[in-house]
């Protein structure tokens, strides 16, 4: 039985709409758009500043290893809260955890627009890192109001305001900061960053209304955050596609937080230059994820597409060292933008799919907490790498990874064994 089982074929209390099925499909047609434009505003800030941090950090004298523990400080922390803040969606619901992460990073972005000192910087990301509570809450959302059979099409909106808003989010921030690392005006894209978060603020409180009916809030006692943690890892099913999250998001970290610097060394770039890249990838990653994605998982399946995708960021992560010039590095770069746009939103629809329906949040929370560890231990260890071992060696280990995740998932989908075993005890269990 493949991992996206149809919702006949799924164990009881498998992830379903908590929408009447009346109203569901013209609430979904009314919603959508909304849900996506705030979360689209939202990214874009979070893209302005994204790929400056690094120059950021340089600016105040940081070392290779103290910049990608800046890229990684917002995930450590994270790691912690974004369990709580998927339990606490699960229990109040999507939108007041929505509005407090989005005030946060509102806050966090001016603390970092007038940071004058390196610990200024590491402790404006760990508030926004505290608070991100945001992307679990919007990805609960949409399990709350679209069906299994559409659900990779409804996370792909949130790939899709991803891909989006790191094509506006970079090439503005570029744009305000400039080509000139020395000079570059760093602080005017923080600021921008902290309103485009009190729009999508303000698009929240006025705009969008409760996706989680009153009678469908705490159910059950949520577990602790230790607890949702080993009881996923007791589901095989689900500990299965978990693990090939954490593999492709610890690649993808690595690269990302090391592109800038390994840019600098190789075209000798600033933060314009980057910050369109960032852009360019946006671009293929909205247009896969906003418009394919959902015709593609019809014709394909989640699986094929999550093998795909694997696969295309295998060959960018391999062929990115090689890049002299700007047609090889288009090529690289175009692989890892198409991977990470077949693969993310295949990975949460599955992972989605095994969760009972009133445990989105919590089982979301506990992906982004697994993703929250990829980008600390990926950046801690690009770090060092990109120091003793030279640039290209954080895209080679990346490579690496992203081969186990594809063995894995090979796996997962041709065995009869791990695959064919319906996962048990969903995480608002109390035993």
């Amino acid at each position: 039985m493949p991992i996206g089982v149809p919702a006949a074929m799924r164990p009881e209390g498998a992830a379903t709409s908590l929408l009447p099925e009346r109203s569901r499909s013209a609430y979904q047609g009314r919603v959508m758009p909304i849900l996506f434009l705030i979360v689209f505003v939202d990214l874009v800030g979070f893209g302005l500043v994204i790929p400056l941090l690094p120059f950021y950090a340089v600016r105040f004298g940081a070392s290779p290893e103290q910049v990608t523990l800046l890229l990684a400080i917002y995930s450590l922390v994270q790691l912690f809260t974004a369990p709580l803040w998927g339990r606490l969606s699960d229990r109040i619901g999507r939108r007041p955890v929505l509005m407090a992460s989005m005030i946060a990073f509102a806050l966090a972005y001016l603390w970092l627009g007038v940071a004058d000192a390196l610990w200024m910087l590491f402790a404006a990301r760990a508030l926004a890192g505290a608070c991100a509570g945001n992307i679990a809450a919007a990805q609960a959302y949409i399990a709350d109001v679209t069906t299994p059979e559409n659900r990779a099409k409804g996370m792909g909106l949130i790939g899709a305001a991803f891909g989006l808003g790191f094509i506006f989010g970079p090439a503005l921030g570029g744009y305000l900061a400039g080509n000139n690392p020395a000079t570059a005006n760093l602080q005017a894209p923080a600021w921008v960053a902290a309103g485009l978060s009190f729009v999508a603020l303000c698009g929240v409180l006025f705009v969008l209304r409760e996706s989680l009916p009153p009678e469908q809030r705490g159910l059950k006692p949520p577990a602790s955050r230790v607890a949702a943690i080993l009881s996923a890892l007791r589901r095989p099913v689900l500990s299965r596609l978990i693990l090939i999250f954490f593999l492709v998001i610890l690649a993808f970290a690595a690269m990302e937080s090391t592109f800038a610097l390994w840019a600098m060394a190789q075209f000798r770039w600033g933060p314009e230059q980057v910050g369109y890249v960032f852009a360019y990838v946006g671009v293929l990653s909205a247009v896969l994820q906003g418009g394919l994605i959902g015709r593609l998982v019809k014709r394909y399946g989640e699986e094929r597409l999550l093998l795909a995708g694997l696969l295309l960021l295998a060959i960018g992560l391999l062929v990115l060292p090689f890049a002299r010039d700007l047609a090889i590095l288009g090529v690289a770069i175009s692989a890892l933008a198409l991977g990470m746009g077949l693969t993310q939103p295949s990975m949460n629809s599955l992972i989605s799919r095994r969760a009972g329906r009133a445990e989105q949040g919590s089982v979301l929370g506990v992906t982004q907490s697994v993703g929250s560890l990829s980008r600390v231990v990926g950046p801690a260890l690009a770090g060092v790498l990109f120091a003793d071992l030279g640039r290209a060696s954080p895209f080679w280990w990346g490579a690496g990874l992203v081969a186990v995740a594809l063995v894995l998932t090979l796996q997962l989908v041709r065995g009869p064994g791990v695959a064919a075993l319906p996962d048990t005890e969903p995480l608002s269990s109390t035993k």
